[in-house]
């Protein structure tokens, strides 16, 4: 009788935990626009945070997972990106990896939105500069369905265009879809870094 109440006492508290660690990832813009603008979470780096980002959910997505943010920010804090090769940079296994991309901008119409579920996306130009279109999922068309072995998704659809610079980065969570690579004109290339971040 006493294991069956400790099991439950244990059961219970774990669950009190639980409810607890929900509720303190619960973000008004309010809260988690203080949070962001005091920027502790970025440990350092130098890069500057696009100001569309949804600082609600990165709140939330930060606290839930934040030794994989942790990992991604110390890799762009220590990393000459200038001088990075392009393709694959491990920086935790499976959990949070970099792709270093170098290649000319791409006309809007040669472009799609695209999204992932496994992966959060921080899209930081290093050099040169790009435009990013980012919707609501909602609001776009399924052009090829989900793929899970490859974690994307393309969509047809209107958004918000916006341009980033070169040191500045944007994040792209799974409930937006993004359309990235667009010239600003002039096809130029420019080089840059996405972090994919394992979704907690």
């Amino acid at each position: 009788m006493k294991r069956v109440f400790l099991l439950a006492s244990l059961l219970l508290s774990f669950g009190i935990i639980q409810l607890s660690a929900q509720s303190d990832n619960n973000w008004s813009a309010k809260k988690a626009n203080k949070w962001f603008k005091k920027k502790e979470w970025l440990n350092g780096a130098s890069y500057t945070p696009h100001a569309s980002i949804d600082k609600v959910e990165f709140a939330k997505q930060y606290h839930l997972n934040q030794a994989y943010w942790d990992k991604a920010f110390a890799f762009l804090k220590n990393t000459d990106l200038k001088t990075l090769s392009i393709g694959r940079h491990n920086i935790d296994g499976d959990n949070v990896y970099a792709t270093v991309q170098e290649s000319p901008t791409k006309d809007l119409e040669k472009t799609a939105f695209e999204s992932h579920r496994k992966y959060i996306d921080l899209q930081l130009v290093i050099t040169g500069e790009e435009n990013m279109g980012k919707a609501p999922l909602s609001s776009v068309t399924v052009s090829k369905p989900y793929d899970e072995r490859t974690d994307l998704a393309n969509y047809t659809g209107d958004g918000k265009i916006y341009n980033v610079q070169a040191g500045t980065f944007m994040l792209f969570f799974p409930k937006d879809a993004h359309r990235p690579n667009i010239t600003p004109g002039g096809n130029k290339v420019d080089k840059k870094i996405v972090i994919k971040i394992k979704v907690a």
